[in-house]
């Protein structure tokens, strides 16, 4: 009987409703998944997470890429990684100002008492600025 043998690379597909975003083969993906990040390999046991807001990372040869990512689901295979993401966007398409004011905005809406917001909108709010500001920061910092 012939030993099976594992894949050297994954597909990492990355979509969102309204586009894709990635499509490549990699060596590593890392997603932010509910229960924590979680690191993904060729030959990986198949599953399927659920996705938090979060930076996916992933390595193709030498090179990093990094999205911001906001909920969804994430299908693992042992040779394709496929990501649906409600939001996701590339380092590079990250308005920093904007996220910057976001952040703003979110801090100014925790700081106010308990009874006049809306805790989780306003706390995820402020993790997507930022991981938004991390992403952007780490891709410029590359460059």
């Amino acid at each position: 009987m012939a030993i099976p043998t594992l894949p050297t690379a994954l597909t990492l597909e990355i979509v969102t409703p309204d586009r894709s975003l990635v499509r490549e083969e990699v060596q590593e993906v890392q997603v932010p998944a509910v229960e924590g990040y979680m690191g993904i390999l060729p030959g990986h046991t198949p599953l399927l997470a659920t996705l938090q807001v979060g930076e996916i990372t992933y390595r193709k040869g030498t090179e990093q890429g990094h999205l911001h990512v906001a909920f969804g689901f994430v299908e693992v295979l042992p040779d394709r990684v496929t990501v649906l993401a409600q939001i996701a966007e590339r380092a590079d398409d990250i308005d920093v100002s904007r996220a910057e004011a976001a952040r703003k905005r979110a801090e100014e809406r925790l700081a106010k008492p308990a009874l006049e917001i809306d805790f989780e909108r306003a706390r995820v709010a402020m993790m997507k600025s930022l991981i938004r500001l991390q992403v952007a920061t780490r891709a410029r910092t590359r460059a």
